[in-house]
Formats: C-alpha cells, structure tokens, sequence
C-alpha cells in the first residue's frame, strides 16, 4: 500500500505530458497548427491505448492506493479511449467547415480523456474527486466552445452551474462518508460497512454521491441539463458527450457501488431501481414530441443510461457484464449516428432537423441504410446488436428477481421504438422538400460505414464483446 508503482498509470502519464506539449505547440503555432494537433491528439490516444496494460486482470493498487488497475479498468479505459479518438476524428471536417478550428478544442479533449481514466481507476474518494473535475471543467468549456453562438454559450452555462452543484453534492456526501466511515479509501470503507449495520451517515452520504453520479450519466432527476446542452452545444461536443463522458461516469459509478459499498446493496439498489425507471419512462416519452435530432439523441441517452442501470440494480456479476456490454453497443450506435447528423447539410449549413431528412433513401442510400441499422439497434429490434445488449440486463434482473423492472424497461422499449422507427419512415416515406447536399466527408463515411458494420458484426457473433465483457466483470468480484 505504500508503494507508488507509477508504472500501472502509464497511459495517463503519457496523456498528460502529451496534453501539455500539444498545448505549447498551439500556443506557437497558432491557428495553422488546428489540424496537426487534432491529428497528432487522436495519435496520443491510440499510443495510449496501447500502453493500457494487457491482462489486467490481476488487480493492482498504485499512488499509496488511490489508484486502480483491473481487468474492468482496462476495459472502459479502451472503450473512452475509443469513444474520445472517434469523436475528435469526426470533429476535425466540421470545425474546419464552421471555421472553429483551434488549437485549444483537441487539447481539451485530450485532457476530458484523462480525467475519465483518472475516474475508472479511481480508488478513493479524493482521487474520484480530482479526475471527475478535470473531466467537468473540460466539458464546461468544450460546451460553450462556439463563443459566437447564444445557444453554445447558454448551453455551457447551464452545464456549468448545474454542473457545480452536482459535484457540491458529490463532496458533501464524501464528506459525510469520510465522517463517519473514517476514510476515503474503498478498501477501508469496504471493511467499515462490512462489519456490521453501517452508520445512517454513510448511507446518507452514499446518496448524496449517488445523485453526483447520477448527474453525469444524466439519469432522472438529474437530466434537466441534457437536452438543452445537447442541442445548444457545437454538434462534434454533443457527440462526445454522449459518449465517452457517459461511459467513464457510468463505469465509476459501477466501481464504487460494487466495491466499497458492496455490503449496502439493499441500501442502494432501492435508489438504482428508482432512478433506472424514471430515466427509461422520461426518456421513452420525452423523446416523442421531439423535432430536433441533437434533442431527441439527448433524451434517448437518458433512456439508454436507465437500461443499464438496470444492471447495476442487479449488482451482481452477470448484471454488471450486462452493462458492460451495454456500454460498448451503446458507443457504436451513437459514434454512427453522430457522424451522420454531422454529415447533415443544405446548401453547405448544417441541419438538425428530422425533417430534414426525408427522403435520404433517395440522395444518399448508404447513409440512409448505416442510419436505419442504429435506429433499429436503438429501438432494440431482434436480431439487432441493442437488442443482444437489453436482453443481457433484462435476463440478468429476471434472475435475481427484479422481474417487475424487466418488464417495465420491455415496455418503455416499446414506447421508445416509436420515435426511432419514425426517423426510419422519414428517410423510407417522406418526400424531401429539399434533399442534403450529396457527397460526405471521406473520414465522416468510413466511421458510418464502420461503425453499422460492427453493429450488424456483434449481431452475428456476439460472444468475444460478451466473454471480454464477463472478464472485466468478474474482476470487480474477485474473479
């Protein structure tokens, strides 16, 4: 435990010191420097993916035990290392279109992406903490990054403020925790509930951290803030938000409820279940009357996150596979349907609207094709890779008994279908007033292309996603 062990935190070593040279170069360099960096940024992440330490299986504590390396570290570590390199690459033709390159936006990626490595290796309360800041306050400032817009600006505004209050209760129910847990640590807080009933303070506490948590992956009631930043914010920023953050604040969430507070389950599945119902009813019924597509991915996302929680409210090892499984079809649909909402465009101005796209059967088949594949994969339509990733979590609830959950979560599926299958009717059906410009960015149709071809892979061989996912879960139980 006193050892620092610097060696396990490679990757994040390595992305912080590329974060600060990639700073310089863009401060000497300036604006022609914009796309060099964004390039040399998306390396950075494929080295640091590499350097993820292979076989982690064996867990290993580094930094006087703040900091953790396991077989589930390494797996949401590659899935946000994917997630943030995916997301800049799609960036790159936009910004450069929107005259909005700067040096700044890759770097700020960059260090979002080491922050949400900080957070899944986090083992401590105050190293959660810090990594969870340092990827808040990059997505503050990528939220209101088109400084000329209203809508950007009102959108960072509103992330930041709500933003603050969240990590307000994040730290004061640490606080509480530590108060009468005697420690910030997850293994000491592990043995302090394990041997006997835990104080009221540390479950007060737990839920104070809870509804910080929940906050980031935008469960209800803490949601309020999604759609309105997910619409105002600059369409290459609402990608990236509803990815990789997602997946490294879903993942930390996995890590401290299964881990130190894994002899509280009784107390906190009763919040997981509370919250795993409103997110998927609001986000089935919220999405409805949506006319905006940046606004009904916001409301979709918020669906997404309560199918998963449905696994966590399982909190054993077969509900968390589910959610890592989850996690990973989750990342492809949306990478995909984020490279063709930005790929909307009429007469070289961006589009948001559903409507506009009717008619892309017509004026772009294989975009149309790519697009209908994640909506049916959304909607969770057999034999599709969302509806292999629901019925993980689903099969999972039913066994321990959470049947009601199951099917509520079946049904608001259901209901969900109707705004995904919508958006199918509107490409097939809809005569267009006024068709998409043809032609789309080469990077932007290889990441569609890809991205619809491992969806429709998983579909058809589910089981290394599924094995890789068990690994990783197995992990957090001692396996």
């Amino acid at each position: 435990m006193s050892e620092l062990n610097p060696a396990l935190a490679v990757p994040e070593i390595f992305i912080a010191l590329s974060s600060l040279a990639l700073l310089l170069l863009g401060a000497f360099r300036k604006q022609e420097a914009a796309q060099g960096i964004s390039a040399l940024a998306i390396i950075t992440m494929v080295l640091a993916a590499l350097l993820v330490p292979a076989g982690g299986s064996v867990r290993a504590v580094a930094f006087t035990g703040m900091f953790v390396v396991d077989g589930f570290a390494v797996y949401s570590k590659l899935l946000v290392l994917l997630a943030s390199a995916l997301s800049l690459a799609m960036s790159m033709g936009w910004l450069k279109h929107e005259k909005l390159e700067r040096s700044e936006y890759p770097v700020l990626v960059l260090l979002a992406t080491l922050g949400m490595m900080m957070m899944i290796s986090a083992n401590n309360l105050i190293s959660l903490y810090i990594g969870l800041e340092l990827q808040s306050l990059s997505l503050y400032v990528l939220a209101a990054y088109q400084r000329e817009s209203s809508r950007a600006t009102e959108a960072g505004l509103k992330y930041f403020v709500l933003g603050s209050l969240a990590s307000g209760l994040l730290l004061y129910g640490s606080s509480l925790i530590y108060g009468f847990a005697g420690s910030t640590g997850f293994e000491a807080l592990a043995h302090a509930v394990s041997t006997g009933t835990p104080p009221i303070g540390v479950v007060v506490g737990l839920v104070f951290v809870l509804a910080g948590l929940a906050f980031k992956i935008s469960a209800v009631p803490f949601h309020m803030w999604t759609p309105d930043v997910y619409e105002g914010a600059p369409t290459p920023v609402t990608a990236f938000f509803a990815v990789g953050p997602k997946i490294a604040a879903f993942s930390l969430l996995v890590r401290v409820l299964v881990g130190p507070f894994a002899e509280m389950t009784q107390q906190w599945s009763q919040v997981v279940v509370f919250i795993a119902i409103a997110s998927m009813v609001v986000g089935a019924f919220g999405a409805i009357a949506q006319s905006n597509i940046k606004r009904l991915m916001a409301y979709s996302s918020i669906g997404h996150v309560g199918y998963a929680l449905i696994g966590l409210a399982v909190g054993n090892q077969a509900g968390i596979r589910g959610v890592l499984v989850y996690l990973a079809i989750y990342l492809f649909m949306n990478v995909g349907t984020f490279a063709i909402i930005l790929s909307m465009r009429q007469k070289g101005r961006a589009m948001e609207g559903i409507n506009d796209l009717a008619g892309l059967s017509r004026t772009h088949p294989m975009m149309a094709a790519a697009l209908a594949i994640f909506m049916f994969s959304m909607a969770g339509v057999p034999p599709m890779a969302g509806f292999w990733g629901k019925l993980y979590v689903f099969m999972a609830a039913i066994e321990s008994g959470y049947i009601a959950l199951s099917v509520i979560g079946v049904l608001t599926s259901v209901v969900s279908a109707y705004y995904y299958l919508r958006i199918i009717k509107v490409m097939y059906f809809d005569e267009p007033a006024e068709g998409l410009d043809r032609g789309v960015s080469g990077g932007l149709g290889v990441i569609m292309g890809i991205n619809a071809v491992l969806i429709v892979v998983f579909t058809l061989v589910p089981a290394p996603l599924v094995s890789s996912a068990g690994t990783a879960a197995a992990t957090l139980f001692g396996g």
